[in-house]
């Protein structure tokens, strides 16, 4: 009597996943981020899987919003690992109005949150008078 048997389908990985490897202009950054408006806030939530929040350090300043982070490799014989380690960062350009003084931060299960009010005045835009130079 014969066995019936089921093969395997070829599963592609995902799309991000393939720029990972293609060496230069192509690779992703090293935190994924998501960024979005919420209420009157401006939210970024960054991946930082397997990270304590002593391993992560967020700046603002400038109206640039910087998060750094950390893993330190452990000392054991491995026999396969595709495991980031060391310094990570991913700087953003803050929205305009954004509060530098009004930051909030979260880190929760790989997820680290922030948010920044956007209660700051914004300026209004104003046109810039054009000299003709004879």
């Amino acid at each position: 009597m014969a066995t019936l048997t089921r093969k395997q389908k070829f599963q592609f990985p995902e799309m991000p996943d393939w720029f990972e490897t293609i060496p230069g202009k192509f690779t992703m950054p090293a935190v994924r981020i998501e960024d979005y408006m919420e209420d009157d806030r401006y939210v970024m939530r960054a991946e930082l899987p397997g990270m304590s929040p002593e391993d992560i350090d967020v700046v603002i300043s400038d109206g640039l919003l910087t998060v750094r982070a950390e893993r330190i490799e452990r000392d054991v014989d491995k026999n396969h690992s595709e495991i980031r380690y060391g310094e990570l960062s991913r700087s953003l350009t803050l929205p305009s109005g954004a509060d530098e003084d009004d930051v909030k931060a979260d880190y929760t299960n790989g997820l680290l949150t922030v948010s920044v009010g956007l209660g700051a005045e914004k300026p209004e835009a104003r046109h810039v008078e054009i000299r003709h130079g004879t």
